[in-house]
């Protein structure tokens, strides 16, 4: 702006300053739920009982389901959380790995590092598109498509209908709409923890009887490219700033800054766990967590320096 354009303007100089220190004083918008999201709901004794039928790959994508790993932890001394998606899902340093790699290499098992590693290790998601067939606990969500993000536990039960264990049961693609199979998702509260172990496929079946309904139900899909995309992932440098802020290693950080690391927690899933026989039951969200993969991210950790 030269000198001349700023005399002409200085009248409305005064109005541009209070209209943006309106703006300031302004609620920030905080993020809602993902709509597209399904989530089993559970009774107050932790089951829960829901149909649905996975759908094919979205067009243009090869697979109809993606894999992405991300870390949720509270420090406890500032009070603030650490939610993001991991770089180690692109195959690149994460420096919470890098943190935790460090951890676990310090201490011995039961020290307080490893049990900070713990607390501070990466969450295993899947996510495919479903279509609701049978859902009790909120039967608005009947007949819709959404995305459903799910652990290391259901997807073994996919993999298992694709590649059964013994020679007489028939291979089945959960994905297909006609020769497809209905999956029974029943949740159950066992010694507190959510378990999966009892969900299960029902014999092989068409999603609806004509190709029209059927073709309705596809065109409305969600892409799953977005989870996996490297423009949906901070890169290394705004990580290592974000977790210094979490673990209060950056004394200069502003109160705007607290204040947007508290809101993120806020506007973010619950950590949850879903293993073989584990998920917390008060937690409902739906993100899940894969032991097994946890402990060979964590052997790995032990051989790096």
């Amino acid at each position: 702006m030269t000198l001349a354009s700023l005399k002409s303007s200085r009248n409305s100089s005064i109005d541009k300053l209070l209209n943006a220190a309106q703006s300031l004083n302004e609620p920030v918008e905080r993020k809602g739920p993902d709509e597209r999201i399904w989530k089993p709901t559970v009774d107050k004794s932790g089951n829960g009982y829901a149909v649905l039928r996975f759908l094919p790959a979205p067009e243009g994508e090869d697979l109809p389901f993606v894999r992405y790993w991300d870390h949720f932890f509270q420090n406890k001394s500032t009070g603030l959380y650490y939610v993001e998606k991991s770089l180690t899902t692109l195959g690149q340093k994460d420096p919470v790995g890098e943190m935790n790699s460090k951890l676990w290499n310090a201490g011995g098992e039961g020290s307080p590092e490893r049990d900070q590693a713990r607390d501070q290790k990466r969450r295993l998601h899947y996510v495919s598109n479903i279509y609701v067939v049978s859902d009790s606990q909120a039967p608005e969500n009947e007949g819709k498509v959404f995305l459903y993000k799910y652990g290391q536990k259901i997807y073994e039960k996919l993999m298992q209908a694709m590649q059964p264990e013994f020679p007489d049961d028939e291979p089945v693609n959960p994905f297909d709409m006609w020769e497809g199979a209905d999956f029974k998702l029943k949740i159950r509260n066992v010694g507190g923890w959510r378990n999966y172990d009892a969900a299960q496929f029902a014999s092989p079946s068409a999603l609806a009887d004509d190709d029209d309904k059927l073709d309705t139900i596809y065109s409305q899909v969600h892409s799953l490219a977005e989870f996996t995309d490297p423009s949906s992932f901070k890169s290394y440098e705004e990580l290592k700033v974000q977790l210094n802020n979490v673990l209060g290693e950056n004394p200069d950080m502003s109160t705007q800054q607290r204040e947007d690391l508290s809101i993120t927690a806020e506007s973010a899933p619950m950590k949850t766990v879903e293993a073989v026989s584990a998920e917390p039951v008060q937690d409902t969200s739906g993100s899940d967590d894969d032991d097994d993969d946890t402990m060979s991210y964590f052997s790995k950790l032990a051989n790096e320096d």
